[in-house]
C-alpha cells in the first residue's frame, strides 16, 4: 500500500511481543532483545537467524476467508472435510491445521494439503509444525475469549537457529496475521466486526482495485478507522492502551 498505517508497526511488535511471552512454555521465539535505536523504538526487535521453513503454519477455528470459499466449491478446506451446513463464520468442528505456500513479495500464499506440506518439510517436520500450531492457537484463542475476542484464525512461521533448534519467529497473532472478532455480536452468515485488516481489504474490493495494478491511495477516514482497529486489537489483548 502507498498508505502508511500510522503506528501500525509498533502495533505488530508489541503486539508479537505480548503473545511471544505468553507463548514460550509452547514453544521458544527468536527475540533476542528489544534494545534497538531511538529511531525504531517500540517497532523493531533484535532476533536470532533463523534457516526458516517454507510453509506458512494456518490454524483455523471458524470458516472464513479462503476457506469459505473453497468450502463452498468442494466442502473442504486443504484436504480437511466438512459436514454439510456451515455458513460464512461458523466455528468448525474442530481447529484444523491449513497449510499454505510462502508467496513472493506482493503475491498471494497458496493453500496446501498436509501431504503438500510434508512434500516441502519433511514429514517428521510437518507432523512437529501441526502440533505446535494447533497448540498455539487453542491456547491463544482461549486466551482472546476471556478478553471477549474471537480468534478466528491465523498463521505462524518457523524455523531453525543454528543451534537446530525450532523456534516461531516472525510476527505473532497480530492483525496483520489474524482475524479477531468481536466475540459479543459474532453471529455466522456473513461478514463479522473485526480488529484487523479485513476492514481495508473490503475498503479495497468495494473501490474496484483490480488487484493487479498498483494499490491506490487511501482516503484519511480509511487510514483512521484501520489505525484504530489495531489499537483496539492491542487494548481488546492485552488490557493496555495503546
Amino acid at each position: 500500500m502507498p498508505t502508511q498505517i500510522p503506528g501500525k508497526g509498533a502495533v505488530l511488535t508489541q503486539l508479537s511481543l505480548f503473545w511471544f511471552q505468553l507463548l514460550e512454555g509452547i514453544v521458544g521465539n527468536h527475540i533476542v532483545s528489544t534494545d534497538v535505536p531511538a529511531e525504531v523504538a517500540d517497532r523493531a526487535v533484535i532476533v536470532q537467524p533463523l534457516e526458516m521453513f517454507q510453509v506458512e503454519c494456518v490454524a483455523r477455528g471458524y470458516l472464513t476467508g479462503s476457506g469459505w470459499s473453497e468450502y463452498q466449491s468442494n466442502q473442504m478446506i486443504c484436504g480437511n472435510q466438512l459436514p454439510e451446513g456451515l455458513l460464512d463464520g461458523s466455528q468448525l468442528p474442530i481447529n484444523l491445521f491449513t497449510p499454505a505456500t510462502k508467496a513472493e513479495i506482493g503475491d498471494h500464499d497458496i493453500n496446501i494439503d498436509f501431504a503438500g506440506a510434508e512434500a516441502i518439510v519433511g514429514k517428521e517436520v510437518a507432523a512437529e509444525l501441526k502440533d505446535l500450531t494447533l497448540k498455539l492457537y487453542a491456547t491463544a484463542a482461549e486466551f482472546a475469549k476471556g478478553r471477549g475476542v474471537i480468534l478466528a484464525d491465523t498463521k505462524f512461521e518457523f524455523g531453525l537457529n543454528n543451534q537446530g533448534q525450532l523456534l516461531l519467529g516472525d510476527e505473532a497473532l497480530t492483525p496483520d496475521s489474524s482475524r479477531f472478532w468481536e466475540g459479543a455480536t459474532w453471529k455466522p452468515g456473513g461478514a463479522q466486526p473485526s480488529y484487523d485488516k479485513q476492514f481495508l481489504r473490503d475498503y479495497l474490493v468495494a473501490s474496484g482495485w483490480d488487484r493487479n495494478s498498483p494499490p491506490p491511495q487511501l482516503p484519511a477516514e480509511i487510514v483512521d478507522k484501520t489505525a484504530l482497529r489495531y489499537e483496539e486489537a492491542f487494548f481488546r489483548i492485552t488490557s493496555s492502551k495503546f
